[in-house]
């Protein structure tokens, strides 16, 4: 007869796999330090495997503890989602919701839906979480993201998520003011220059990187950024170069400061869809929200 895992046990196992010690997951549930490590006890020993390797400073999980953390820490979030989607068709506006956005969409399409979202929905507490969707898919997969807005690229995580395409948005080669790059008309005249970039895995910046290879027009790409923000500084304040949205150019905060270089050659638009787990139901306020990303992206126009 198979062990059956109980509830207590299972949010025990992911404080302090989140904490990384019995302190601090003792302070965040608000429960006594041996009261969790009887439950930790019972939950390996019920289970035949060790979860934790105990260290001078804190635990560590094992491997079978890294496996039984994906389905744990996704099973608390769904219970969540759960209680919200409940307390919502009874008529409970209120909730958490969790979401993730590409840089350039936090910059653009997000301020306005969520100024209008928490406008309506003032007792909602919506958690949002910037950078490119590689950083994001272990939440995804976890629960901790209801849904993110992303670019993407075919690859590993087709069967995993759903995709829905929701506009196009051009990209352009960037410099500081006054850098002597200005003038170039074509790429080639570039490429002797230093070019920084966000990293390439599996995004916009990876389909980029495969066509700069097919035309065998390959960047000095010294210096790669995990954040588009680091990004933009270095371009506005340095002699590197680099490939950023097109609407920076028209950025009132921006403008000033970073010059776009209108070369021959067309680059490839980024397209920007919304991805959510295969297997995921949303509550009716995340559908809400959902539903007002839509139509403002609807409303984006690029020349």
């Amino acid at each position: 007869m198979s062990y059956q895992v109980k509830f207590h046990q299972i949010r025990a196992f992911v404080e302090v796999a989140r904490q990384g010690s019995i302190r601090g997951a003792s302070r965040a549930l608000n429960l006594s330090q041996p009261a969790l490590t009887k439950s930790i006890k019972e939950l390996e020993e019920g289970m035949a495997a060790q979860l934790f390797v105990r260290r001078s400073k804190g635990v560590t999980l094992t491997e079978c503890g890294e496996s039984f953390y994906q389905h744990a820490n996704l099973i608390l979030e769904e219970l969540r989602a759960a209680q919200d989607d409940i307390r919502q068709r009874q008529g409970q506006l209120a909730g958490q919701i969790n979401i993730g956005m590409g840089a350039s969409i936090s910059r653009t399409l997000m301020p306005a839906v969520i100024t209008r979202f928490h406008v309506q929905h003032p007792r909602v507490k919506v958690r949002i979480m910037e950078g490119q969707l590689v950083s994001m898919i272990n939440e995804l997969r976890q629960g901790e993201l209801d849904f993110t807005i992303n670019t993407y690229c075919q690859g590993p995580y087709d069967h995993e998520f759903t995709f829905e395409k929701l506009f196009e948005k051009p990209f352009a080669i960037f410099c500081r003011e006054g850098h002597p790059a200005i003038g170039a008309r074509t790429i080639n005249e570039l490429l002797h220059y230093d070019w920084t970039m966000p990293t390439p895995r599996g995004s916009y910046y990876k389909q980029l990187e495969d066509v700069f290879m097919h035309r065998s027009q390959i960047p000095r790409i010294g210096i790669v950024c995990e954040t588009f923000s680091s990004c933009i500084s270095l371009v506005a304040q340095s002699d590197f170069l680099s490939i950023l949205p097109q609407e920076l150019g028209c950025d009132p905060l921006l403008a000033h400061r970073l010059v776009m270089l209108p070369v021959v050659e067309t680059l490839p638009k980024a397209t920007y869809y919304l991805i959510q787990r295969r297997d995921s139901r949303q509550t009716p306020l995340t559908e809400s929200l959902i539903t007002q990303f839509r139509m403002e992206a609807r409303n984006i126009v690029y020349e």
